[in-house]
């Protein structure tokens, strides 16, 4: 290629640089015009050059149309799921009436024993050696023999089989049975991969970006700026999503029905897609710079490119998303939970600063991604959502667990403060299964800045707003790790109370909505995990309790464990007709067969089975792929499983 005088170069270069900040197409049109105003300046006489130079820009442009295209797919997909979301929430709604009305036909018409006595519930029909005695599955459920490390050991499985009848195998059946299996951890990194359905549905957001970072993108090595150009407009266009998936209060739970933490594992999987689309922008300009870039575009030296203000900007940029992206790895975060939290606030808000100052194109993304960063943060969680108590805190059997209690008066909505209808704090109540997060400044003024979620372990309180004689009992199980929680243990040696704040609640009743338009409800705890379905057993069965048979399998590693759940909470859940079954501590007689058991209960239900799990990953892949297996037999299976952990 002939090369262009110096001032000829420079021309072209700034032509260049324009074109890129301002993302005019026109730029392209006619290029001699734009030398014009330029004293000086003339326009190159190689033509070589000018048709580079043309096809280059041209082809950058190109990349800017792609912003409208992806974000309308993107809503179109978002309709999508909201549609399909509406459907299923009037599938629901019809099932749960039917269950109902035949439940409110069966207490008119009460069965009769033998002896002419009502029968209260269904569960009073059976035999009294049903598999609600503590501390039995069934006859035939094996347990594994403990050893050294019971707890990191895979569920064991009997070689039964569930029968299901003479229904017929259909191939959706093996379709939504493949969807739902989840496979094992991959070796040597012991990475938990979620269900086949979440990795596809992974798969076809990373494609589609895929699609819109090679799409009209000349594949030459002399077009390659275009090539790491585009991956900096793929980060830029996902940066709403990837806020928007973190926030806390968010639309999408209405259109979805799925609450943040449900969508949290693709919020990460947006954000390494962003952590890897700026490393290819970053790494591309530098190979660009250095190889491949034509003498008469690029700087006199390199100090004097890497030294550009644009240039330090975007690495200031670069650095704050990467350093997000590593302490956010879950091996980070459980050991260094407080510094997560900090970093997360200060790196974002500086690779907000960078990238507005780095480019012009991105700010209406930066814009949109602070404006969502700033009212869930500070809108809603500080302002609309937080609540300080006075709270009791309890030292459990474990002596590494413990219980944080308070009650109150729920006010009526007359007594509401200025905020009105908008107030949403847990002063005014909770769902089953929400969670809080909360802080405790008196631990020291880095701990007040802090929150750290736990799921609401009691039951949640009747919704009359009008009745000022409402009033909350809130529980939350704590287990003891290293930092806050370590803190707050020595505390509670000295203090059996604490002043609180509570950022909450948040959740999603979607697992719950399912289960009541299910005629069988099977809700399955390892551990912890109780503090996740026992406050939904008890709303089945207080309210909602009739034909629909209740199970409840708690799996708990040691005796000590019993302690989180008061032993008269089992015991009314067990006079309103819920199975219960805590089978032996793990740690003395090894895992229970839980598939077993699960292939059991479906094989032995009429109707619609729903299943909620939460526990430790090895119980819920295990209990998950179990119910694959079944639906794979024909059983109509709904399955809702709420992950807790680092």
């Amino acid at each position: 290629m002939m090369l262009v005088d110096g001032v000829d170069r420079d021309w072209a270069l700034e032509i260049f640089r324009e074109s890129l900040r301002t993302s005019r197409s026109s730029l392209d049109n006619d290029i001699s015009i734009l030398s014009g105003g330029i004293p000086g300046r003339k326009i190159p006489t190689d033509p070589e050059s000018l048709q580079y130079l043309r096809e280059l820009i041209t082809s950058i442009l190109d990349g800017r149309t792609i912003v409208f295209a992806y974000n309308i797919v993107l809503l179109a997909i978002l309709i999508s799921f909201a549609l399909f979301h509406l459907r299923e929430r009037i599938r629901e709604k019809s099932r749960w009436r039917i269950i109902e009305q035949d439940s409110a036909a069966a207490s008119e018409n009460p069965r009769k024993t033998s002896d002419g006595s009502e029968i209260v519930n269904e569960s009073e029909a059976e035999s009294s050696s049903s598999s609600t005695l503590e501390g039995s599955l069934s006859s035939h459920i094996l347990l594994k023999v403990a050893d050294e490390d019971v707890e990191r050991q895979p569920l064991l499985r009997t070689q039964r089989k569930s029968h299901l009848g003479n229904s017929r195998i259909h191939w959706l059946n093996g379709l939504r049975s493949l969807l739902l299996y989840q496979p094992r951890p991959v070796p040597i990194i012991n990475r938990t991969l979620p269900s086949n359905g979440t990795s596809l549905s992974v798969l076809a957001f990373l494609g589609l970006n895929v699609f819109y970072h090679f799409y009209k993108l000349p594949l030459e090595l002399r077009f390659f700026f275009a090539f790491a150009d585009r991956a900096g407009i793929i980060f830029i266009v996902n940066l709403p999503l990837l806020y928007l998936l973190a926030a806390k209060n968010q639309p999408l739970k209405l259109l979805t029905g799925h609450s943040y933490e449900a969508l949290n594992i693709y919020h990460r999987r947006v954000g390494e897609l962003l952590c890897f689309e700026a490393f290819v922008h970053f790494a591309g300009m530098l190979v660009w710079r250095i190889w491949l870039s034509p003498s008469w575009l690029a700087t006199d030296s390199f100090y004097s490119y890497i030294t550009h203000p644009l240039i330090l900007l975007g690495i200031g940029a670069f650095i704050s998303y990467e350093l997000l992206y590593f302490t956010s790895l879950g091996s980070f975060r459980e050991r260094w939970y407080e510094i997560f939290l900090a970093s997360h606030v200060v790196l974002q808000i500086a690779a907000l600063a960078f990238l507005w100052l780095h480019f012009h194109t991105s700010r209406p993304y930066v814009f949109a991604s602070l404006v969502i960063f700033l009212v869930d943060r500070l809108f809603w969680r500080l302002w609309m959502k937080s609540d300080t108590f006075t709270a009791d805190v309890t030292i459990l059997d474990d002596e590494q667990t413990l219980l944080l209690s308070a009650d109150w008066h729920i006010p009526s909505s007359r007594s509401r403060t200025c905020r009105g209808p908008f107030r949403q704090s847990i002063r005014h109540g909770w769902k089953p299964a929400d969670h809080v997060f909360i802080s405790v400044p008196v631990l020291g003024r880095s701990h007040s800045l802090q929150a750290h979620p736990f799921t609401i372990a009691s039951a949640a309180p009747v919704a009359d707003y009008e009745r000022s004689s409402n009033h909350a009992w809130l529980g939350l199980l704590i287990r003891v790790q290293s930092g806050f929680t370590s803190g707050l243990l020595d505390y509670a040696r000295m203090n059996s109370r604490v002043a609180v704040r509570l950022d909450g609640p948040y959740g999603s009743q979607d697992p719950l909505n399912m289960l009541r338009s299910c005629e069988n409800a099977v809700l399955i705890a390892g551990g912890s995990g109780i503090a996740v379905v026992f406050p939904m057993a008890w709303s089945l069965a207080t309210s909602h309790h009739g034909k629909r048979q209740l199970h409840l399998i708690w799996v708990i590693h040691s005796q000590a464990q019993r302690s989180w759940i008061p032993e008269e909470r089992i015991t009314e859940l067990r006079s309103f007709g819920v199975h219960i079954t805590i089978p032996e501590p793990t740690s003395e007689a090894g895992r229970p067969d839980i598939p077993g058991h699960i292939a059991d209960l479906v094989a032995t239900s009429e109707g619609r089975v729903g299943f909620v799990i939460s526990g430790p990953d090895g119980l819920n892949r295990t209990s998950r792929n179990a119910c694959a297996e079944a639906v794979k037999s024909g059983a109509d299976i709904q399955l809702r499983v709420e992950k807790f952990g680092w």
